[in-house]
C-alpha cells in the first residue's frame, strides 16, 4: 500500500487502493460547530450513555445516507477526552470518492449539531469501508457470500472466539463459515462481535 498523501485541503486519502477519509474536527460554540486543526475535550461516557449515543447516531447517519443514495456500513466511537472519534463508514454502489465522504460529512456534522447529542467537542471521522470492509448485518454476509471474512465471538465456540474462513451463507440467522476444506462452523449473528473481510491481495492495482 503507498503512503498517505493529503490534497490542498487537507483531506487525506490512500493510494491507489482508494481507500478514503475525511477527518472533520468540531468545536462547539453554541448551536453551530467550527472547523479547527485542533483537538477538544469530549466528556467521559460511561458503557451504557456510550452505546446509547452510538445507536442514536448510527440512526441519523442512516437518514443522511439514504437521502444522498449511500449506505452506512458502521458507526464507532472511540476513545475519550482528547482521542474521542466519531467514525462513519460508508458505501455505495460503484464505491465512494473523495468527493463522496466529503459530501456526507458536510450534511451529517449539521445533523449532529442540530441534535446536540454529544456534550463537547469531537472528531468526525468519514471514510469508505476499504478492502477489509466490516460486515455488519446478515445482508453483508449474503452480500458477500463465497469471500473470506475474520470473524470474532462473544463467547466461546469450540474452545476458541476467533475465526477466519470462507463465508459459505446465512440460515436460521447463523452465518456458516467454512473455516477449513470440508469443515464448516455456525455462528449465531447474535453472537458475532465483529467481522470483517479480509483482503484478496491479488486484487491489488498494478503498481501499488
Amino acid at each position: 500500500m503507498s503512503a498517505l498523501e493529503a490534497d490542498s485541503t487537507g483531506s487525506c486519502y490512500f493510494t491507489p487502493c482508494r481507500v478514503y477519509w475525511l477527518v472533520l474536527l468540531l468545536y462547539k460554540s453554541g448551536r453551530r460547530a467550527h472547523f479547527f486543526c485542533l483537538r477538544f475535550k469530549m466528556a467521559a461516557l460511561d458503557l451504557d450513555e456510550r452505546q446509547s449515543l452510538q445507536a442514536r447516531i448510527s440512526g441519523l447517519a442512516r437518514q443522511v445516507a439514504d437521502s444522498m443514495g449511500m449506505e452506512v456500513v458502521l458507526v464507532e466511537i472511540k476513545g475519550d477526552g482528547r482521542g474521542s472519534v466519531v467514525r462513519t463508514f460508508i458505501d455505495q454502489p460503484g464505491g465512494v470518492s473523495l468527493d463522496d465522504c466529503e459530501r456526507f460529512s458536510r450534511r451529517f456534522s449539521v445533523s449532529l449539531d442540530v441534535e446536540d447529542w454529544i456534550p463537547s467537542s469531537y472528531v468526525l471521522e468519514v471514510s469508505s469501508p476499504g478492502v477489509n470492509r466490516p460486515l455488519t448485518k446478515e445482508a453483508d454476509f449474503e452480500r458477500f457470500r463465497g469471500h473470506n471474512a475474520k470473524v470474532r465471538t462473544r463467547i466461546l465456540l469450540e474452545g476458541q472466539k476467533s475465526f477466519k474462513g470462507k463465508i459459505v451463507g446465512v440460515t436460521e440467522g447463523r452465518l456458516e463459515l467454512e473455516v477449513a476444506p470440508g469443515k464448516q462452523i455456525r455462528i449465531a449473528l447474535m453472537d458475532i462481535e465483529k467481522a470483517n473481510l479480509i483482503a484478496d491481495l491479488s486484487m491489488r492495482p498494478q503498481g501499488s
